[in-house]
């Protein structure tokens, strides 16, 4: 069953360790069946404090996800999102 990544950045705290992660993120996904289904496009905040970004992902299932976060290739570059930025993040998975 399908599983999706779901990123919600909520304040920025060092903007060049935040860039650092946005230049490195990328080759984190080689070898990973994702798809982006949204990222930092426009928000319509509806409840709840507004947020600076989201990313949702979609994976192939719930272990493939859970793969590519806790990959060491991803674990390396998100340091970098960890020490310049607040986020929460989970996975979910999709409707059977």
């Amino acid at each position: 069953m399908e599983a999706f990544v779901v990123f919600t950045r909520e304040i920025t705290t060092d903007p060049e360790k935040l860039a650092t992660y946005s230049a490195g993120v990328g080759p984190s996904f080689d070898g990973h069946d994702v798809t982006f289904l949204a990222a930092y496009s426009t928000i319509e905040h509806l409840e709840g404090p507004p947020v600076e970004g989201t990313v949702i992902m979609r994976f192939p299932t719930m272990q493939a996800a859970r793969d590519w976060y806790h990959s060491s290739a991803y674990q390396m570059i998100a340091a970098h999102r960890f020490a310049g930025s607040r986020y929460r993040a989970f996975i979910i998975e999709g409707r059977r």
